[in-house]
């Protein structure tokens, strides 16, 4: 493929007829946590604060097997759920459906066959109108079962971006092994296209004083094990498909992510041209329980409602 042709097909996937990262238009996209007993309205937080593009969490398994559903628990058409989805879209926004997470149960461990997770992935883009999915891994998964699906989604869908949240295992190591560096060489070598390697900068152990200089650090590392699996690529492609999911405030192991930190890591970003900045998660984005953790505020020090949203909304 020549030149032109790499440009045009850039910009038939990216949907906008300007310069675009790997997953889209999308630079910045807090988590929505939406099985949450009391979530907020995502509209009412979309108005607020002027931010559209979320991760939605997180399309899962149930009862029914092999069928998304938030949460494992409501229907993936639920219209609790999706109407205030639907609003924020017609208010310019873009969402990305994340699978997986930390608790399950999986689509990648329910659907048993490489057509019926395909599937399954296709219903949850088809119900929220999204071209964008990120896969959140956690637990041991079928590697090829998984890749080939997604494999098989862009095939038939070449606009769907996928994203790969990842878990990190230290600030002077990177992604961990077999659910980091050996899940990205086997999407490669399934054919899947991998548009941005989110690293998830929480809950590991820091050595430096200060966990943005840690979360940073950990950053660079994943870019050079990203290095060894992609070396026909630039350092500047690279970057471009590095994206860095720090959790808000205090996390479980007790490192605290302030807003200091949250600027050290924007400019750090900005400074180096990286492709997606998230956070878990945006009803955490409000200071009302100092040094706790808790999925409805951040236990940061100290912070103003949605501080860490608009720190963040200057990743550019």
């Amino acid at each position: 493929m020549n030149s032109l042709a790499k440009t045009i097909t850039f910009l038939l996937v990216c949907g906008v007829p300007i310069f675009c990262n790997a997953a889209g238009n999308v630079r910045f996209a807090p988590y929505y946590d939406t099985f949450l007993d009391n979530r907020k309205n995502l509209a009412d937080i979309a108005r607020t604060t002027g931010q559209l593009n979320y991760h939605l969490a997180f399309a899962l398994g149930g009862h029914q097997g092999c069928q998304p559903v938030w949460g494992g628990q409501y229907d993936i058409n639920d219209t609790t759920i999706l109407d205030p989805i639907k609003a924020v879209q017609q208010m310019g926004g873009e969402m990305i459906i994340a699978t997986g997470g930390a608790l399950g149960p999986y689509l990648e461990h329910l659907c048993t066959t490489v057509d019926d997770l395909a599937t399954a992935y296709k219903k949850a883009l088809d119900a929220v109108g999204t071209n964008h999915l990120d896969v959140d891994v956690e637990t041991t998964v079928n590697l090829d079962l998984m890749n080939q699906a997604l494999a098989k989604v862009q095939q038939e869908r070449p606009s769907v971006t996928v994203s790969f949240t990842l878990m990190i295992q230290g600030e002077d190591y990177g992604l961990t092994p077999a659910l980091g560096v050996d899940l990205l060489k086997n999407a490669k070598q399934n054919g899947v296209r991998v548009d941005i390697v989110n690293a998830m900068t929480m809950e590991f152990p820091k050595m430096s004083p200060d966990f943005g200089d840690a979360v940073i650090n950990a950053a660079t590392m994943v870019l050079g094990q990203m290095k060894e699996i992609w070396p026909e690529k630039s350092d500047a492609e690279l970057k471009q498909m590095l994206g860095v999911t720090p959790m808000i405030g205090r996390n479980f192991n007790g490192n605290v992510f302030e807003v200091a930190h949250a600027r050290k890591l924007v400019d750090w970003g900005n400074a180096n041209g990286i492709g997606l900045l998230a956070f878990w998660s945006i009803e955490r984005d409000n200071g009302g329980c100092p040094g706790s953790v808790s999925p409805y505020c951040s236990g940061a020090s100290s912070q103003q409602d949605y501080e860490f949203t608009q720190i963040f909304q200057g990743f550019n």
